[in-house]
């Protein structure tokens, strides 16, 4: 085992780590087209290797690569806990962005690039607590399983899920896991909080598919599959969905509303969440299904009108829900647009407490005093959607400490995405407590 992580003057080894793996591009655009994700994966490989483990690599076709490594923990009567993170980021634009996407660029202590917030900055942190946790007491509490996966930003198909459709075993024993995207400071009245993440939306990509008759562009043409695909993506898009409450997000404008002292009952829901500030991006999304057109497809030439015409929708509901916001959506799309599912997953939700909810309450009481510890339900998706299918419960925690100025939801997905230095180093220090305690 070395004796250092890999460090350059002023950068704490976390921070490192994340640089590193930004400056490896893995940008995933989905429906089969990455750039795979095998040297990042090699990079934690070696990491891991370092510390005296044997990770093993599952390749699931050329190029996506995850990678999975078990630590013997020192009390084997607990069960495992499953800790992972994905290697692959979604594409970005250079020309949009202040500095090179793919550059691991520090500045105004901050770490910028694709993957600083989701989530190359997980990944790091998970070896350098784990490196903590081992040099000093040699192993964890209970047995750890890491895991680095492919695809999860095209639904896992190629990553967390074929891992646990092909090799289940690599999970024995666990029973629970923590991954993106809860663990995160918001300040809300003034207080500090942070919000765990115990359920997260069910997830359904579809494609409307329009057919009509190709024609010169001169002609009078009804029979229009631009015209069809578009007037079914516009009342989609445009589809105002109700408030629906789960008990995680009953219980999530509750606390919140006592934070802002406000009554929930007579302030509403969505007038809770919105005043949220910048979480309000992610807490409001939770209380509405969302239906987004995202992708349009047709055509060919100027004045050649197309015989087909396509759109790509991401919808995301509450479990339970997803049979009657399908029904819907087919009436909105009309009788002239077939709807077709491309990816379907499940939706999650665990109780607050236990005994890993309780741990990490405590972990962050010692760690950012008087914070409390809210409920959220994700309105995304991550690989605790993989996970479920073996009945391990899943959870986000990937503990950061934020300043209030920062948009912290904006930066999924959004154009210069960065992270507070500090964040990184507070996220290592709790991580690492929480792997060591419970």
């Amino acid at each position: 085992m070395s004796d250092a992580l890999p460090t350059e003057p002023d950068l704490e080894a976390t921070a490192a780590i994340a640089r590193d793996l930004i400056r490896i591009d893995t940008t995933n655009w989905g429906e089969g087209k990455s750039v795979g994700e095998t040297e990042a994966a090699h990079y934690v490989e070696a990491q891991l290797r370092d510390l005296d483990l044997e990770p093993r690599l599952f390749e699931s076709e050329p190029g996506r690569v995850s990678v999975v490594a078990r630590v013997a923990g020192r009390n084997g009567d607990k069960p495992a806990l499953v800790v992972h993170g994905h290697l692959d980021v979604v594409p970005a634009d250079p020309e949009n962005w202040t500095v090179d996407p793919f550059g691991g660029e520090v500045r105004d202590g901050m770490l910028w690039g694709r993957g600083a917030v989701d989530m190359k900055n997980m990944d790091a942190m998970m070896l350098t607590a784990l490196r903590d946790v081992v040099e000093r007491q040699g192993a964890p509490e209970r047995d750890l399983v890491i895991a680095f996966f492919a695809d999860e930003e095209a639904g896992g198909v190629l990553g967390a899920h074929h891992v646990v459709d092909t090799h289940p075993e690599v999970f024995a024993g666990a029973t629970e896991a923590i991954s993106e995207v809860g663990g995160y400071s918001v300040t809300l009245g003034g207080q500090r909080a942070y919000l765990l993440q115990t359920g997260e939306k069910a997830l359904m990509w579809i494609k409307l598919v329009a057919r009509g008759t190709a024609a010169h562009g001169s002609h009078v043409m009804r029979d229009n599959a631009v015209t069809k695909v578009a007037a079914a993506v516009a009342r989609i898009g445009a589809e105002e969905w109700p408030v629906r409450l789960s008990d995680t997000t009953e219980a999530m404008v509750r606390e919140i509303a006592r934070l802002l002292g406000v009554d929930p009952i007579t302030t509403g829901p969505d007038e809770v969440a919105l005043a949220t500030g910048s979480a309000s991006r992610f807490i409001h999304a939770a209380l509405h299904t969302t239906t987004n057109p995202t992708v349009l497809r047709a055509g060919y030439k100027h004045n050649v009108i197309p015989d087909s015409a396509e759109a790509l929708v991401d919808l995301r509901c509450l479990p339970g829900d997803e049979e009657a916001v399908l029904a819907r959506v087919r009436e909105l799309a009309g009788d002239d647009v077939e709807v077709v599912m491309t990816h379907r997953d499940v939706g999650l939700e665990q109780d607050f407490g236990g005994p890993l909810v309780d741990a990490v309450r405590e972990t962050l009481e010692r760690h950012d005093p008087g914070a409390p510890v809210l409920p959220y339900l994700l309105s995304g998706g991550t690989d605790n959607k993989a996970m479920s299918r073996l009945g391990i419960a899943g959870y986000g925690f990937v503990p950061l400490r934020l300043p209030e100025d920062v948009d912290f939801p904006a930066m999924f997905h959004g154009v210069d995405e960065r992270v507070p230095l500090d964040a990184l180093a507070f996220g290592r220090r709790v991580l690492g407590d929480l792997l060591a305690t419970y």
